[in-house]
């Protein structure tokens, strides 16, 4: 990694990661060079990208203030969380409520072995490794039902993540089948990459599928992603571009241009 020595036998450091991709474009340490390199040549075709990944966390993290604060959420599972930055999920809602609890799923080892180091002492989360789109295997698994309590409200968070599922694996089911196993009163987040440029969604979407090894989905339109909340009840603003819900300061980086944005916003089941 950037700046450490440590490299896990069981990753591939010569392919790129999405997580670490991540990582990288919000300046963080835990990336190798294949990483770094992949994010350059993204950055050479969709400049906005790392303004996209800055805007996309601090959505994240004014979406999980807003459900502690104002909406009494207490339980948080966080799909395809990625690296532990700053300001995370459980920070965020257990300065709110010191006994919020918060399960993170992410698919990548080094995030399992990096969450849990640094919630080592935090009896309140837990990471666990897996794919997103296992539903029962996240919702049944022993550190979840230790957790969460499914007969309460839950905030499910799918956060700059559907665009790593694939059309065949069916994103908007599996948000479904998430959503049917949440009690009434519980939140769903969704926002993933689009763009209405036909050209920029077959660039990214074949870019990324190639430099990861193919742990990618697409890139999608607007009224796809509208999709994903059939049936639930659409906070205000309703569906944006993510640096525009509830903005709570007039200092964050504006993307200067629009080849790509993240656009969602936040259910509730009623």
């Amino acid at each position: 990694m950037h700046g450490k020595s440590w490299s896990p036998e069981a990753i591939d450091t010569k392919v790129p990661s999405v997580a670490r991709m991540y990582d990288f474009l919000l300046g963080g340490d835990d990336n190798y060079q294949s990483d770094r390199d992949a994010c350059e040549q993204l950055l050479k075709q969709v400049p906005s990208s790392r303004v996209l990944a800055v805007n996309n966390r601090r959505f994240l993290q004014r979406v999980v203030r807003t459900l502690a604060e104002d909406y009494g959420i207490r339980q948080f599972v966080d799909h395809g969380s990625g690296l532990p930055t700053q300001n995370n999920v459980h920070q965020i809602a257990q300065a709110v409520d010191p006994d919020s609890r918060v399960v993170y799923v992410d698919n990548d080892p080094i995030v399992l072995a990096h969450g849990r180091a640094l919630l080592e002492e935090n009896d309140r989360t837990a990471v666990i490794q897996a794919d997103m789109r296992d539903t029962d295997g996240i919702l049944g698994h022993e550190e979840t039902t230790r957790l969460v309590d499914f007969g309460r409200p839950v905030a499910a968070l799918f956060v700059s993540v559907l665009h790593c599922i694939p059309d065949e694996d069916d994103p908007a089911g599996l948000v479904r089948r998430v959503a049917e196993r949440l009690a009434p009163g519980s939140f769903l987040v969704v926002c993933q990459l689009v763009s209405d440029r036909p050209e920029i969604r077959r660039f990214v979407t074949d870019f990324m599928a190639e430099a990861t090894g193919g742990h990618w989905g697409r890139v999608r339109e607007e009224h796809e992603v509208t999709e994903f909340f059939h049936g639930l009840q659409i906070l205000e603003p309703g569906l944006v571009e993510v640096s525009t819900w509830r903005p709570d300061t007039e200092l964050a980086p504006v993307q200067q241009t629009d080849e790509w944005i993240e656009w969602g916003g936040v259910g509730r089941l009623v």
